[in-house]
């Protein structure tokens, strides 16, 4: 029992200097001027800040990680990429990409029924 209480004040004589200077801290305290809302909004912010800082951890060693394969994937695919945008004149004038059993993949261009506008239904005011 005497071990406990011993223990006990050893801690709290030792966290004592430890909370004068937060006390202090608290006494010049930046947000004093800060509207109940406003502090609140601040402290949900830093929460969420937080939060996701392991995430955004993980995020950085990710892009770290991937940043040279990504770039040599630009380099190389890039001119290729171009050039084939070059020949797509509008994205909207294909279906999705199919894939055939073969493994082939091909872009469908709509028919001009398909392209067209459709007309306004009953009731329907186009802007």
């Amino acid at each position: 029992m005497k071990r406990i209480v011993l223990t006990s004040l050893v801690a709290l004589v030792l966290a004592a200097p430890v909370m004068s200077p937060a006390t202090a801290q608290d006494a010049a305290d930046p947000d004093e001027g800060l509207s109940l809302m406003e502090r609140g909004a601040q402290m949900f912010m830093e929460g969420i800040l937080r939060e996701m800082e392991p995430t955004m951890q993980d995020l950085r060693d990710l892009a770290q990680e991937m940043g040279p394969d990504l770039r040599r994937f630009v380099q190389e695919m890039g001119p290729a990429f171009g050039e084939l945008l070059g020949k797509i004149d509008d994205l909207s004038a294909y279906h999705p990409p199919e894939m055939l059993p073969n493994g082939d993949i091909i872009l469908r261009r709509k028919t001009p029924e398909e392209l067209a506008p459709a007309p306004p239904q009953d009731g329907e005011i186009e802007i």
